[in-house]
């Protein structure tokens, strides 16, 4: 990975952290000049990912999510490490349902030497990159088509999904906060996601560490209720002692 690169993703987490990052500040930190940091932030706002203010820049609005195709880049290597893991722990013959996300959809890509699987997913990209193994079947959720993305949300969604009971449900979020709350952007989404949870005999949850004290304005419920965790990074401490306090098995990706 470029310095250039690595310097911005942990801008972003730096920003994620605080709230705010300063130009000055991080022109000291990693021993550069302001120009250059201002390049990475008018980068990182040009993407969407940062939002400029006065002497730096700050995360934006928690009513509105990262462009699909700046989410597919970032944090794309944590990604497919968690990807990785995850597949390890599904089994050959199990069935799943797949929800919408860059992450789910790297999933999807690491699950593609499995034998046997049934998947029941609103997300059209995971249901074209599994639909390349013949011995797969995939099942596609109706309902609204998001254009942004692929993913399925609606009434009829939620009917489609609750037709069956499946060994697996793999879900993505976009936001964890400090509580165990897990937070999205669209409430469609979210209805979907606890659809999953509840017609779920497992439930895997795949999120990188950058969803952590992120902000979203729709709740789906709690992390507690699934039944393990894949991430990149070890756990906030406030995180971590809710997920033991509930005996919840927690997988960290290996660089």
């Amino acid at each position: 990975m470029a310095v250039g690169t690595a310097r911005r993703g942990d801008i972003v987490e730096t920003a994620r952290q605080d709230g705010f990052v300063s130009i000055e500040a991080l022109a000291e930190k990693y021993g550069v000049t302001p120009q250059t940091i201002r390049r990475d932030i008018n980068e990182l706002c040009e993407q969407g990912i940062l939002e400029r203010l006065h002497g730096g820049a700050r995360l934006p609005s928690s009513t509105e999510n990262l462009a699909y195709l700046e989410r597919q880049v970032l944090f794309s290597d944590e990604k497919q490490r968690i990807a990785k893991l995850v597949a390890e722990h599904v089994p050959h013959q199990a069935s799943l349902f797949i929800n919408i996300g860059t992450t789910n959809e790297a999933i999807a890509e690491a699950l593609l030497n499995h034998r046997g699987l049934s998947i029941i997913t609103n997300n059209l990209n995971v249901a074209s990159i599994l639909a390349i193994n013949p011995d797969f079947r995939v099942i596609i959720a109706g309902g609204q088509v998001r254009h942004h993305d692929r993913g399925i949300v609606g009434e009829a969604t939620l009917d489609l999904i609750r037709q069956f009971k499946v060994d697996i449900g793999i879900i993505g979020i976009s936001a964890i906060e400090e509580d165990g709350a897990l937070l999205d952007f669209d409430y469609r989404e979210v209805r979907v996601a606890q659809a999953i949870l509840e017609n779920s005999r497992n439930v895997f949850l795949a999120a990188d560490h950058s969803k952590f004290g992120r902000s979203a304005m729709a709740r789906l419920g709690s992390i507690e209720q699934v039944d393990a965790f894949f991430t990149d990074r070890a756990l906030p401490q406030a995180i971590a002692d809710r997920l033991a306090g509930a005996k919840i098995d927690v997988y960290v990706a290996d660089r």
